[in-house]
């Protein structure tokens, strides 16, 4: 199964000013998650930031914050405690106008934005904040895809750890030039000139 950019939504979890010197090979999983952002903003697709305990560990990095349509401040580790699941997939829109005012055959459907239940997630620490949320879309019934080499530990070691029980669990490990190459398909999208110069 490849990716589809159309059912696709990205989570960038935890990219913080001060943990990211921290991280083993902080500024090359900062550049992947810089890259897929900057992709999934050219393909019109939602990207999503969160923030653990901004107060104490900073903002996301600055360029990285800006290419997030929203960023969630957050206390627990897994961001899908503090309401993320509800970005991911918006309440339905309630009918509009008065219910008794036409019978309901006459009443027209609401138009519903289609569901993107593909989650294209990365970030630090792996074995902790990103590994938490993940699990937790998992068990929502997200379809979870993990960009390995856009997530960061402190230690490879648990940074790795986390990616034996993430496959365990059922998401899928990929990088972040199989998931860039997946969401376009060819190199007639009208994309890929600016994908290949980010990969590049």
């Amino acid at each position: 199964m490849l990716l589809d950019a159309d059912e696709s939504q990205l989570v960038l979890v935890d990219y913080q000013e001060r943990l990211m010197p921290a991280i083993h090979e902080g500024a090359a999983v900062l550049a992947n998650a810089l890259r897929l952002a900057r992709v999934a903003q050219l393909l019109d697709m939602p990207v999503w930031g969160t923030e653990q305990n901004p107060s104490r560990l900073g903002p996301n990095d600055a360029a990285l914050r800006a290419l997030c349509h929203k960023t969630l401040a957050k206390m627990h580790f897994s961001a899908a405690e503090e309401g993320l699941g509800e970005w991911l997939r918006p309440p339905a829109k309630p009918q509009g106008g008065n219910a008794r005012s036409l019978p309901k055959h006459l009443q027209k459907p609401q138009a519903q934005a289609p569901e993107r239940q593909t989650i294209v997630i990365a970030g630090c620490e792996t074995h902790v904040c990103l590994l938490q949320t993940a699990l937790q879309l998992v068990e929502d019934e997200f379809d979870v895809w993990v960009v390995t080499d856009a997530c960061g530990s402190r230690t490879e070691r648990n940074r790795d750890a986390a990616f034996d029980r993430l496959a365990g669990a059922g998401a899928e490990l990929v990088t972040t030039e199989m998931v860039l190459f997946e969401w376009l398909r060819s190199c007639e999208h009208p994309a890929f000139k600016d994908m290949l110069g980010l990969v590049k």
